[in-house]
């Protein structure tokens, strides 16, 4: 399979409406976007699933064909996935990637990729520190792995934008399904004020709390004296 045939596959799939809504999405310019919905992507990668090592070497000149190689080495066995992964998540230039970009082998090694999370958690780029706290949220919102969950929100800068949505929809998971000590922790006030709330905000959205969790929860709101909420991108 060469990139033309990759190509060409991916514009014949191409929905022009999809591509100028998740253009918009995506709030990058520097994204060029084909437009292929995402159950096609995800068609697409369990049909090129033994491509991996081929996609890798193909430029990232389109959001699909970095998606899909992205899909790809997620597939990849642990010690595999691990080799490369730093060079890997240099490329994360989007949330939609980092979102989608999800190993189910790290389920098998939490403690052998911990040491990633925590390198990831305070890199500095706004999309590696996003991966660190997804990556958490998908394998480790359980009791035991709180102490990594909180380190990493504080360790991660919650200043700026994506960063600051991936560590709130991390905290609301942690109050979804560890109520008492994300509680807890939320009441220490250590989170920025827009990460503390907007945490609140999208725990209260979920049906999983009770209409009396939620309620408190609200009561723990944190004022925020006119601080900006971070911009996007």
């Amino acid at each position: 399979m060469t990139y033309e045939e990759v190509l060409s596959r991916l514009f014949s799939e191409c929905d022009e409406g999809y591509r100028e809504f998740h253009k918009k999405l995506l709030k990058n310019d520097k994204i060029e976007v084909i437009g292929v919905r995402m159950p096609v992507l995800r068609r697409l990668a369990r049909m090129w699933k033994g491509e991996t090592e081929r996609f890798l070497t193909f430029p990232d000149e389109y959001y699909e064909v970095t998606f899909l190689k992205f899909s790809l080495y997620a597939l990849l066995p642990f010690d595999r996935f691990c080799e490369g992964l730093s060079e890997m998540v240099g490329l994360l230039d989007n949330w939609a990637t980092v979102d989608g970009f999800h190993a189910p082998c790290i389920a098998k090694h939490k403690e052998e990729f911990l040491p990633y999370i925590r390198a990831f958690s305070r890199d500095g780029r706004e999309f590696v520190e996003r991966y660190a706290l997804v990556s958490l949220l998908h394998d480790y919102v359980e009791e035991q792995y709180l102490p990594e969950i909180f380190a990493a929100l504080e360790e991660a800068d919650g200043s700026r934008y994506y960063t600051g949505m991936g560590a709130a929809w991390l905290m609301a998971e942690v109050l979804i399904k560890c109520y008492a000590s994300g509680l807890t922790y939320l009441k220490e006030g250590r989170l920025l004020p827009f990460v503390h709330n907007m945490a609140i905000r999208k725990a209260c959205e979920s049906f999983r709390l009770s209409k009396e969790q939620k309620e408190e929860l609200r009561s723990f709101k944190k004022a925020t004296n006119g601080g900006k909420i971070p911009e996007k991108g």
